[in-house]
Protein backbone atom coordinates (compact mmCIF):
# COMPACT_ATOMS: atom_id res chain seq x y z
CA UNK A 1 0.00 0.00 0.00
CA UNK A 2 2.67 2.35 0.44
CA UNK A 3 5.03 1.77 -2.22
CA UNK A 4 1.61 2.16 -4.27
CA UNK A 5 0.87 6.01 -3.06
CA UNK A 6 4.73 6.75 -2.98
CA UNK A 7 4.60 6.07 -6.96
CA UNK A 8 1.69 8.07 -7.55
CA UNK A 9 3.38 10.75 -5.40
CA UNK A 10 6.55 10.13 -7.73
CA UNK A 11 4.28 10.28 -11.14
CA UNK A 12 2.67 13.57 -9.86
CA UNK A 13 6.00 15.21 -9.35
CA UNK A 14 6.95 14.00 -12.42
CA UNK A 15 3.51 14.87 -14.48
CA UNK A 16 4.71 18.58 -12.74
CA UNK A 17 8.04 18.96 -13.51
CA UNK A 18 7.05 17.95 -17.29
CA UNK A 19 4.37 20.74 -17.69
CA UNK A 20 7.34 23.25 -15.74
CA UNK A 21 9.73 22.52 -18.79
CA UNK A 22 6.74 22.52 -21.46
CA UNK A 23 6.07 26.08 -20.03
CA UNK A 24 9.65 27.34 -20.05
CA UNK A 25 10.07 25.57 -23.76
CA UNK A 26 6.93 27.97 -25.26
CA UNK A 27 8.39 31.11 -23.65
CA UNK A 28 9.82 33.49 -25.86
CA UNK A 29 12.68 35.39 -24.23
CA UNK A 30 12.30 39.11 -24.08
CA UNK A 31 15.18 41.63 -25.21
CA UNK A 32 14.97 45.18 -24.49
CA UNK A 33 17.15 47.64 -27.20
CA UNK A 34 17.97 50.41 -24.83
CA UNK A 35 19.09 52.20 -28.11
CA UNK A 36 16.08 55.03 -27.69
CA UNK A 37 17.36 55.14 -23.68
CA UNK A 38 21.03 56.47 -25.31
CA UNK A 39 19.08 58.92 -27.34
CA UNK A 40 17.88 60.71 -24.70
CA UNK A 41 20.85 60.50 -22.99
CA UNK A 42 22.69 62.10 -26.28
CA UNK A 43 20.32 65.04 -26.50
CA UNK A 44 22.42 66.35 -23.38
CA UNK A 45 25.98 66.77 -22.43
CA UNK A 46 26.56 64.13 -19.60
CA UNK A 47 25.29 60.78 -19.03
CA UNK A 48 21.75 60.86 -17.79
CA UNK A 49 19.61 58.63 -18.47
CA UNK A 50 22.92 55.97 -17.23
CA UNK A 51 22.55 53.63 -19.59
CA UNK A 52 24.38 50.43 -17.13
CA UNK A 53 22.37 51.83 -14.71
CA UNK A 54 19.06 51.25 -17.16
CA UNK A 55 20.18 47.99 -18.80
CA UNK A 56 21.10 46.58 -14.31
CA UNK A 57 17.35 47.85 -14.12
CA UNK A 58 15.85 46.06 -16.94
CA UNK A 59 17.29 42.59 -16.00
CA UNK A 60 16.41 43.33 -12.76
CA UNK A 61 12.71 44.57 -13.73
CA UNK A 62 12.41 40.51 -15.88
CA UNK A 63 13.96 41.29 -19.09
CA UNK A 64 15.95 38.58 -20.38
CA UNK A 65 18.31 40.24 -22.56
CA UNK A 66 19.57 43.54 -23.16
CA UNK A 67 20.03 44.53 -27.19
CA UNK A 68 22.23 47.41 -28.74
CA UNK A 69 22.44 48.79 -32.10
CA UNK A 70 25.86 51.27 -32.66
CA UNK A 71 25.32 53.14 -35.63
CA UNK A 72 28.23 54.56 -37.55
CA UNK A 73 26.78 58.27 -36.66
CA UNK A 74 26.56 56.87 -32.71
CA UNK A 75 23.47 58.45 -32.87
CA UNK A 76 21.78 55.98 -30.63
CA UNK A 77 24.50 53.70 -28.61
CA UNK A 78 28.01 55.07 -28.49
CA UNK A 79 30.81 52.41 -29.37
CA UNK A 80 32.44 53.25 -26.16
CA UNK A 81 29.72 52.09 -24.91
CA UNK A 82 30.14 48.63 -25.50
CA UNK A 83 32.51 47.59 -23.10
CA UNK A 84 30.95 48.43 -20.02
CA UNK A 85 27.80 47.31 -20.93
CA UNK A 86 29.39 43.94 -22.58
CA UNK A 87 30.56 43.71 -18.39
CA UNK A 88 27.40 44.21 -16.45
CA UNK A 89 24.87 42.57 -19.00
CA UNK A 90 24.11 39.04 -16.75
CA UNK A 91 21.31 38.10 -19.35
CA UNK A 92 21.97 37.68 -23.01
CA UNK A 93 23.75 40.15 -24.38
CA UNK A 94 22.52 40.85 -28.13
CA UNK A 95 24.43 43.48 -30.41
CA UNK A 96 23.18 44.02 -33.84
CA UNK A 97 24.28 46.56 -36.61
CA UNK A 98 25.79 46.34 -40.40
CA UNK A 99 29.14 44.22 -40.11
CA UNK A 100 31.20 46.84 -41.49
CA UNK A 101 35.05 46.99 -40.20
CA UNK A 102 34.63 49.13 -37.59
CA UNK A 103 31.28 47.28 -36.21
CA UNK A 104 32.73 43.91 -36.42
CA UNK A 105 36.18 44.58 -34.66
CA UNK A 106 34.16 45.94 -31.77
CA UNK A 107 32.12 42.98 -31.68
CA UNK A 108 35.21 40.73 -31.45
CA UNK A 109 36.46 42.95 -28.61
CA UNK A 110 33.47 42.74 -27.03
CA UNK A 111 31.82 39.22 -27.50
CA UNK A 112 28.17 39.25 -26.93
CA UNK A 113 26.26 36.00 -26.80
CA UNK A 114 24.90 36.78 -29.84
CA UNK A 115 25.38 39.21 -33.03
CA UNK A 116 22.70 39.75 -35.30
CA UNK A 117 23.33 40.96 -39.02
CA UNK A 118 21.44 44.02 -40.31
CA UNK A 119 21.79 45.29 -43.80
CA UNK A 120 21.55 48.94 -42.65
CA UNK A 121 22.12 51.57 -45.35
CA UNK A 122 24.68 54.20 -43.19
CA UNK A 123 21.95 57.17 -43.50
CA UNK A 124 19.23 55.03 -42.65
CA UNK A 125 16.38 56.13 -40.59
CA UNK A 126 15.70 52.83 -38.58
CA UNK A 127 16.36 49.28 -39.79
CA UNK A 128 13.78 48.54 -42.62
CA UNK A 129 14.48 45.32 -44.73
CA UNK A 130 16.75 42.07 -44.02
CA UNK A 131 19.50 40.31 -45.95
CA UNK A 132 19.52 39.12 -49.48
CA UNK A 133 21.03 35.80 -48.09
CA UNK A 134 21.92 34.83 -51.70
CA UNK A 135 23.39 37.72 -53.38
CA UNK A 136 25.68 38.40 -50.09
CA UNK A 137 26.51 34.78 -49.45
CA UNK A 138 30.01 34.64 -49.77
CA UNK A 139 30.14 37.54 -47.46
CA UNK A 140 28.07 36.95 -44.94
CA UNK A 141 30.10 33.54 -44.65
CA UNK A 142 33.28 35.35 -44.20
CA UNK A 143 31.52 37.54 -41.53
CA UNK A 144 30.10 34.56 -39.41
CA UNK A 145 33.37 32.29 -39.21
CA UNK A 146 35.20 35.33 -37.52
CA UNK A 147 32.36 35.61 -35.15
CA UNK A 148 31.71 32.14 -34.91
CA UNK A 149 36.02 31.90 -34.07
CA UNK A 150 34.85 34.32 -30.62
CA UNK A 151 31.97 31.48 -29.96
CA UNK A 152 29.48 34.32 -30.91
CA UNK A 153 25.68 32.86 -32.20
CA UNK A 154 24.86 34.76 -34.93
CA UNK A 155 21.37 35.57 -36.01
CA UNK A 156 20.99 37.33 -39.54
CA UNK A 157 17.91 40.00 -39.89
CA UNK A 158 15.61 38.77 -42.81
CA UNK A 159 12.50 39.10 -44.23
CA UNK A 160 9.91 36.51 -44.42
CA UNK A 161 10.92 35.32 -47.79
CA UNK A 162 11.61 31.55 -48.37
CA UNK A 163 14.54 31.69 -50.54
CA UNK A 164 16.54 34.01 -48.04
CA UNK A 165 15.20 31.49 -45.10
CA UNK A 166 17.24 29.06 -46.86
CA UNK A 167 19.89 30.95 -47.47
CA UNK A 168 20.35 32.16 -43.88
CA UNK A 169 21.23 28.51 -42.87
CA UNK A 170 23.39 28.18 -46.20
CA UNK A 171 25.86 30.92 -44.47
CA UNK A 172 26.14 29.39 -41.06
CA UNK A 173 23.64 31.04 -39.21
CA UNK A 174 22.32 29.42 -36.02
CA UNK A 175 19.10 32.00 -36.13
CA UNK A 176 17.07 34.37 -38.34
CA UNK A 177 15.66 37.50 -36.67
CA UNK A 178 12.70 38.11 -38.85
CA UNK A 179 12.03 41.85 -39.90
CA UNK A 180 8.17 42.71 -38.11
CA UNK A 181 8.25 46.25 -39.58
CA UNK A 182 5.42 45.42 -42.77
CA UNK A 183 3.96 42.93 -39.86
CA UNK A 184 3.31 45.90 -37.34
CA UNK A 185 1.69 47.98 -40.80
CA UNK A 186 -0.44 45.31 -42.22
CA UNK A 187 -1.75 43.44 -38.52
CA UNK A 188 -4.52 46.15 -37.91
CA UNK A 189 -6.58 45.72 -40.79
CA UNK A 190 -5.21 42.20 -41.90
CA UNK A 191 -4.31 40.62 -39.28
CA UNK A 192 -4.17 36.83 -40.42
CA UNK A 193 -2.54 38.49 -43.82
CA UNK A 194 -0.20 40.27 -41.89
CA UNK A 195 1.38 37.05 -40.09
CA UNK A 196 1.01 34.21 -42.39
CA UNK A 197 4.37 34.74 -44.33
CA UNK A 198 6.12 34.75 -41.12
CA UNK A 199 4.23 31.44 -39.99
CA UNK A 200 5.06 29.99 -43.06
CA UNK A 201 8.76 30.71 -42.93
CA UNK A 202 8.81 30.19 -38.95
CA UNK A 203 7.64 26.55 -40.30
CA UNK A 204 10.47 26.23 -42.69
CA UNK A 205 13.63 27.78 -40.14
CA UNK A 206 12.26 25.31 -37.72
CA UNK A 207 12.94 22.30 -40.19
CA UNK A 208 16.20 23.06 -41.36
CA UNK A 209 17.29 24.12 -37.98
CA UNK A 210 16.82 27.61 -37.22
CA UNK A 211 16.26 29.13 -34.12
CA UNK A 212 13.87 31.99 -34.67
CA UNK A 213 13.62 35.67 -33.56
CA UNK A 214 11.63 38.38 -34.53
CA UNK A 215 11.71 42.38 -34.22
CA UNK A 216 10.79 45.98 -35.40
CA UNK A 217 7.65 47.74 -34.59
CA UNK A 218 6.10 44.91 -32.45
CA UNK A 219 4.21 46.51 -29.33
CA UNK A 220 1.14 45.64 -26.94
CA UNK A 221 -0.95 45.55 -29.59
CA UNK A 222 0.37 43.22 -31.98
CA UNK A 223 3.08 41.15 -30.05
CA UNK A 224 0.70 38.18 -28.42
CA UNK A 225 -1.02 37.40 -31.92
CA UNK A 226 2.29 37.19 -33.62
CA UNK A 227 3.91 35.13 -30.75
CA UNK A 228 0.78 32.67 -31.01
CA UNK A 229 0.98 32.34 -34.72
CA UNK A 230 5.05 31.88 -35.28
CA UNK A 231 5.88 28.54 -34.13
CA UNK A 232 8.90 28.29 -31.63
CA UNK A 233 9.29 31.93 -31.16
CA UNK A 234 12.76 32.37 -29.33
CA UNK A 235 13.61 36.07 -28.69
CA UNK A 236 11.61 39.24 -29.37
CA UNK A 237 14.14 42.30 -29.73
CA UNK A 238 11.60 45.34 -28.72
CA UNK A 239 13.29 49.19 -28.20
CA UNK A 240 10.91 51.63 -29.71
CA UNK A 241 7.42 50.65 -27.86
CA UNK A 242 8.89 49.65 -24.68
CA UNK A 243 10.30 52.78 -24.35
CA UNK A 244 7.76 54.93 -25.45
CA UNK A 245 5.03 52.79 -23.40
CA UNK A 246 7.52 53.06 -20.14
CA UNK A 247 6.82 57.19 -20.49
CA UNK A 248 3.01 56.25 -19.48
CA UNK A 249 3.50 53.33 -17.34
CA UNK A 250 7.07 53.26 -16.18
CA UNK A 251 9.81 50.57 -17.12
CA UNK A 252 8.91 48.13 -14.69
CA UNK A 253 5.04 47.84 -14.97
CA UNK A 254 6.14 48.01 -18.92
CA UNK A 255 8.67 45.03 -19.28
CA UNK A 256 6.06 43.42 -17.10
CA UNK A 257 3.12 43.72 -19.35
CA UNK A 258 5.61 42.79 -22.40
CA UNK A 259 6.20 39.80 -20.41
CA UNK A 260 2.78 38.93 -20.04
CA UNK A 261 1.84 38.99 -23.78
CA UNK A 262 4.85 36.41 -24.18
CA UNK A 263 4.05 33.96 -22.01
Amino acid sequence: MRRSFLDRLGEKFKKKKEIALQILKDMTRLSVNINKVALIRNSRKGNFPNLVQVAKDCEAFGAQGITVHPRPDERHVRYSDIPALRQIVSTEFNIEGNPNTQFLDLVLKNPPTQCTLVPDAPGVLTSDKGWDTISHESFLKEVIAQLHEKNIRVSIFVDPIEKFVEGAKRVGAERIEFYTGDYAKAFEDHPEAAVAPHRRCAKLANEIGLGVNAGHDLNLHNLQHYKEEVENLLEVSIGHALISDAIYFGLQNTIQLYLQKLS
